[in-house]
């Protein structure tokens, strides 16, 4: 099993949406890089079962970004910010309002995380 960085991002979004075992077990193998040996070790579950937990676990993220799609619109708001502050930076010769404008666009952004 191949680790994805895709589910490392999921789980900051959606991990608390896991079972306490499931999120504890996709801490370990993402977020502190250890092996399916080293987390049945820890957790007194086979490697079997923490190979079987980590798989149910991303196929739960997939569906909760599938159906919120909370990443994919981070992504947007991202994108956003960063057009707007584009606007921002081109605007030091133009109309003082455009830069207001863009300004409200990044506040908002930033409201909508």
């Amino acid at each position: 099993m191949e680790k994805n960085l895709k589910y490392s991002a999921l789980l900051s979004i959606y991990g608390a949406l896991l079972t306490e075992k499931q999120l504890a077990t996709m801490e370990y193998y993402y977020d502190e890089d250890l092996s399916l040996g080293e987390i049945a070790e820890n957790t007194g579950i086979s490697r079997q079962g923490v190979r079987d937990f980590i798989k149910r676990a991303e196929e739960m993220l997939d569906f909760y970004e599938e159906k919120l799609s909370l990443q994919a619109k981070m992504k947007l708001i991202d994108r956003i910010e960063a057009d707007a502050e584009k606007i921002r930076s081109c605007n030091a010769k133009l109309n003082k309002s455009i830069e207001t404008l863009a300004g409200n666009i990044i506040d908002t952004a930033h409201k909508l995380r």
